[in-house]
């Protein structure tokens, strides 16, 4: 499609996250309306209007929460209807902050600002152990949605730390852009969300970061675009011109040059609604750890580099294990092969292949294995991938979900409130 087509009308769901960028700056940078697409954004504040807008029609695609589309295709989700990922927005960008009070019992227990995620967690347990010693309630932490990275990035981390998210502490949900207020209240003791939600909780004096989920498991995927299996089907052309476009943002928003115009175009109340310097922080990966000032957190996002925008199948498939894991989903041949199949990197290759750019020829790796950014040969030229270890230094095999699930000590269903 191009810019002499028919337009096409696509309307699109989004939170106000910076994960949204690039879905954003397709429409407001004009690369939408190049291809040929009326791009209609609606803006909503929490992922259970998202889910359920796209499930009944409301909207052909949103920005979405990456383990979501997996979900509603399980039958998961209360309308339920197949979506598919033929895309992702970025990776890296969310973080885990606690409470001030929670802060500083963690201080006087070693944390410190350097963020790493194991010294954190370290930390954490110790408080976790003094408040089960004083007969004190379980701390509550927040996340954005029971199907969401952040409730499997903050589970993993701590239960690799000794802190059994079932039982030593209590989760529960929260939209993101109320995450900072909610912690403000003491209606919880910390959050694992995206940016600029973190950074809005430090620069109203009322939490501290504690690390990144870059540091728990690096080039980590985040957000997707989420698009209804039958609108996909019956407009591909649509979501090919959709893709591109969205291609095009995506490199605009990964140059360091247009931070500035970025965050002053993400700001206004339809989009964000938060001062830009107050998303400068995440946008730059320039983050204030613990107490200290603002330091760069090595590969904090991408929103191009590293074929960030690349629907790995691996990447599903490891949110898949921690459905699994925690006792959400059954894991048999059935629900692994609709899980597969709700991730589509031929659609991605299809819009993209024909513009010439370096696209990955494998659709799943072993997850956990790259230690630097290393190249893996394309069709066209070279692309530069990873490092992608996981903190605890687990290797993730899609081929071998069953072993994988089952090597965890602490995992089975638990609560998870709201």
């Amino acid at each position: 499609m191009t810019a002499a087509s028919p337009t096409v009308t696509i309307r699109a769901g989004f939170i106000p996250l910076l994960d949204a960028a690039i879905l954003i700056l397709a429409r407001i940078k004009g690369f939408a309306e190049e291809e040929g697409i009326d791009l209609v954004l609606v803006r909503e504040s929490s992922w259970a209007s998202i889910r359920d807008r796209v499930a009944l029609g409301h909207f052909d695609v949103a920005h979405m929460l990456a383990p979501m589309p997996i979900a509603a295709s399980l039958g998961l989700t209360p309308f339920g209807g197949a979506v598919i990922t033929p895309m992702c927005l970025g990776l890296g960008g969310n973080a885990i902050t606690v409470s001030n009070a929670v802060w500083y019992g963690m201080s006087m227990a070693g944390a410190d600002s350097g963020g790493d995620p194991k010294r954190m967690g370290e930390a954490l347990r110790a408080v976790v152990e003094e408040r089960k010693r004083k007969g004190l309630p379980r701390l509550t932490f927040a996340v954005v949605h029971p199907f969401s990275s952040h409730n499997y990035y903050l589970r993993y981390w701590l239960a690799a730390c000794g802190i059994d998210p079932r039982a030593d502490v209590a989760l529960t949900v929260v939209p993101p852009p109320y995450m900072a207020d909610a912690l403000a209240g003491g209606h919880i003791d910390g959050y694992c969300v995206g940016e600029p939600w973190n950074s809005a909780a430090v620069v109203a004096g009322v939490g501290h970061i504690v690390t990144t989920t870059s540091a728990i498991w690096k080039s980590s995927p985040e957000k997707v675009l989420g698009a209804r299996a039958d609108w996909a089907e019956q407009n591909p052309e649509a979501l090919s011109a959709l893709l591109r476009a969205m291609h095009r943002a995506s490199l605009w928003c990964d140059s360091p040059k247009n931070a500035p115009e970025l965050v002053e175009l993400l700001s206004s109340s339809r989009y964000l609604d938060v001062q830009p310097s107050t998303m400068m922080a995440g946008l730059t990966g320039r983050i204030a750890l613990g107490d200290g000032q603002p330091r760069a957190v090595t590969d904090f996002r991408y929103f191009a580099k590293r074929a960030a925008t690349f629907p790995w199948i691996s990447h599903g498939l490891w949110f898949f294990s921690q459905m699994a894991r925690w006792g959400q989903i059954d894991l048999t041949p059935a629900t692994l092969d609709i899980a597969r199949r709700s991730i589509r990197p031929d659609l991605y290759r299809k819009a993209l292949g024909p513009l010439g750019i370096a696209l990955p020829n494998a659709s799943a790796k072993i997850e956990g294995t790259l230690t630097m950014e290393t190249p893996v040969a394309t069709a066209n030229g070279r692309l530069f991938l990873g490092p992608d270890g996981f903190f605890d230094g687990r290797v993730f095999d899609p081929d071998l979900i069953e072993d994988y699930v089952a090597g965890f000590e602490i995992k089975g269903p638990g609560p998870l409130e709201g």
